[in-house]
């Protein structure tokens, strides 16, 4: 590949991943599955070490992880808690070997450390004079989240230090004596004074997860999809309650104190001695030969254990030689992650059904025979859309490899023809929507196929779903279900009729009494009134997100300026495309549309946006905001502008006024550079807000 090439492919595959990242870390969800999200990470990692003049501040290379979940107060880390290089191979973990030996000949003499890599959630615990104080989760590698009491209900993490015997402690000094400054380690080790942290991974055990779902199921409420999204779910849930009712568990990783070890993982007897739980499978190695038996062991024991794993984190055995070795973006030089092969079966498509979602658009699922991928069974696997199958060529009645690493969507990577038996039949979208029977339209130029029906129950559904939502209405105790019963039984069929409800319309149904019938009524009234951003984005209309509405809200300022805007007038906003004027167009020049609205303003008072206070210090201009913040998050800062009268835009033009740049920016302050826009550093930044 030459450069030219080269560049062009590193360009989209930092785009594609910088969109999976903030799917995977920040909202919980991933479209791709984690083999493939590892593959395409490792491809950019591998071509910008060939062309490293390529590498950019922006790159996903130069980065952690997304910025940290709101609701919880932020923790700014000691030291950034780092990423690691994925290796898939002997061949490529030699390869690492051999590279950081360049930089010193000697770096393995002290032999290299294979610790399990834990498919769980990196956690950072503080201890002050040997009691927790402080637990913080990863975030953005800079910026955690502080999930201290979650995390104190944890009993495999002391909330105590365990303080070893003088027999235990002159044990651990003799064993390691030539590693070890004897004063330093014997008073950490019998005084536990000062300020240190221990790193590792929260994780929920296979077991545990299947004792909670039968407990979920006995309540009737939601069954959990893995371990490790019910190790991040419990640990970001504001109820401590909740994360105890998870039996969460901890295995340590290092422990960050200057107590005179070489080691770079302090080897756990260390650990162990302060009480913590540690992995009989990490191991000291001599080589890269002995790394490769743990890693054999380790898969052969692999479904056996009673947790998930991904791999083998394999490091730098000297503390000295692995500091010495440095940093290359945000991965460190002396460590890297040896992973498994993405797990794959072979299984039978023996059906392909269409789901409608909220905008209409029909949605392909291949029903599979169940096959066990990494710990669970698989029997659906979605096919986004008619492209898609012409492109893998599958046919109901194939035999297909299903591809899922660790805890993800599964997906057909692979369609096996020469198994065919002749019976296979051909898929073809409908030409009728499969809940209503309307016509289904594909619009030119677009891969989706589209029910023509907005009053299809499943768009219904989805759309009320929708209008309830956190970041639209925020009603709570309206759940699919019962509005799928609401629907059906015909007490409401759009937003507005959620208001003209009463406690007698729906007493009688299962599940409802005079105090839940009550609660709920109460609950839906109390949400009348709502700001102009929230009403645009309940509305759903297609392509506009939260970000977008805050866009129009700030521009119109009132619903009815919306309401009567032209392509034209949408064009002149930056941040709004073709796209996404026309379909606001079409949506409020729609007949039916337009009743619908205006039945739900007899009911509902529309206000302004929440950050629309009228003109201030910074009308007139707008601001793009790139990296992360100390003082606070990139949302919270655009708050504060938006308060002072700016507009806050997500891409930069010859429009924007300033560019905020934080930590580890992206392309948009080279973007802004190029066209000569005012770029600010932080401090900068709190200066102009504050006059």
């Amino acid at each position: 590949m030459n450069k030219a090439d080269a560049q062009a492919r590193i360009a989209k595959l930092r785009q594609e991943i910088d969109r999976y990242r903030y799917q995977y870390h920040v909202q919980n969800k991933l479209e791709i599955s984690e083999a493939a999200l590892d593959a395409l990470k490792h491809e950019l990692y591998s071509l910008e070490a060939e062309h490293p003049d390529l590498i950019t501040p922006d790159s996903p290379t130069q980065r952690v992880a997304g910025e940290p979940a709101k609701g919880f107060v932020k923790v700014q880390h000691q030291t950034r808690m780092l990423s690691l290089e994925d290796v898939f191979s002997e061949e490529e973990a030699g390869e690492w070997l051999a590279r950081i030996k360049k930089l010193d000949s000697r770096v393995d003499e002290d032999g290299l450390y294979a610790e399990v890599k834990m498919d769980g959630l990196a956690c950072s615990l503080i201890y002050e004079n040997g009691t927790l104080t402080l637990a913080a989760t990863r975030g953005d590698g800079t910026i955690g989240e502080d999930v201290t009491k979650n995390a104190r209900t944890i009993e495999a993490i002391p909330l105590k230090l365990r303080q070893p015997s003088s027999k235990e402690i002159a044990s651990f000094i003799t064993k390691h004596h030539q590693d070890l400054d004897y004063k330093k380690t014997e008073n950490f080790l019998e005084h536990q004074t000062g300020r240190f942290e221990v790193r590792g991974e929260i994780y929920m055990t296979r077991s545990g997860l299947l004792k909670l779902n039968k407990d979920l199921k006995k309540r009737g409420e939601p069954l959990l999809a893995n371990p490790r999204n019910a190790a991040a779910g419990g640990l970001r849930q504001l109820d401590p309650k909740i994360a105890a009712e998870r039996k969460l568990s901890f295995f340590p990783w290092q422990l960050v104190a200057d107590i005179g070890l070489k080691l770079q993982s302090q080897e756990d007897d260390l650990l162990s001695l302060l009480g913590f739980p540690t992995n009989p499978y990490n191991k000291l190695c001599r080589n890269i030969d002995e790394v490769k038996k743990v890693m054999d062991k380790i898969e052969q024991d692999r479904d056996k254990l009673d947790y998930q794993i991904d791999g083998v984190v394999v490091s730098v055995n000297s503390n000295k030689r692995f500091a010495d070795l440095g940093i290359v973006g945000k991965t460190p030089r002396g460590s890297v992650a040896w992973k498994f092969a993405a797990e794959q079966g072979t299984t039978i498509v023996r059906e392909i059904k269409v789901s409608v979602g909220r905008t209409g658009v029909l949605t392909p699922v291949a029903v599979m025979d169940p096959v066990q991928l990494a710990g669970t069974t698989v029997t659906h696997a979605t096919l986004h859309n008619e492209d898609e199958i012409e492109r893998l060529g599958l046919k109901i009645g194939d035999t297909v490899i299903v591809e899922k690493a660790g805890d993800v969507i599964p997906k057909i990577v692979q369609v096996l023809p020469r198994l065919r038996t002749g019976k296979e039949k051909k898929f073809k979208m409908p030409e009728k929507c499969p809940i209503c029977g309307s016509e289904v339209k594909r619009k030119q130029g677009e891969v989706a196929a589209v029910c023509s029906n907005p009053r299809c129950f499943a768009q219904e559904m989805a759309s009320l779903s929708h209008f309830v939502s956190r970041q639209a209405f925020d009603i709570r105790g309206l759940g699919g279900k019962i509005i799928e019963t609401f629907l059906q039984e015909g007490l409401i069929s759009e937003p507005s009729d959620l208001f003209r409800l009463e406690p007698g319309d729906f007493g009688g149904l299962e599940g409802f009494g005079e105090v839940s019938s009550n609660k709920l009524v109460k609950e839906i009234q109390a949400h009348r009134k709502v700001t102009l951003e929230r009403f645009i984005y309940a509305l759903g209309i297609r392509h506009v997100g939260f970000e977008t509405a805050v866009l129009l809200s700030r521009h119109f300022k009132s619903l009815d300026k919306l309401r009567q805007a032209s392509i034209e007038d949408l064009d002149e906003i930056e941040g709004i495309g073709e796209v996404m004027a026309q379909s606001i167009v079409d949506y409020f020049s729609n007949k039916d549309e337009s009743k619908r609205l205006d039945n739900l303003l007899t009911f509902v008072n529309v206000g302004r946006a929440t950050s629309d206070v009228g003109r201030g210090p910074l009308s007139g201009t707008s601001w793009v905001f790139t990296g992360s913040l100390e003082s606070m998050s990139r949302d919270e800062a655009k708050e504060k502008v938006r308060g002072l009268g700016a507009d806050v835009s997500e891409s930069v033009s010859k429009k924007t006024t300033f560019v905020v740049v934080g930590a580890d920016p992206g392309s948009k302050a080279e973007k802004a550079k190029r066209l000569g826009v005012e770029i600010l550093g932080e401090d900068e930044f709190l200066k102009k807000i504050a006059t």
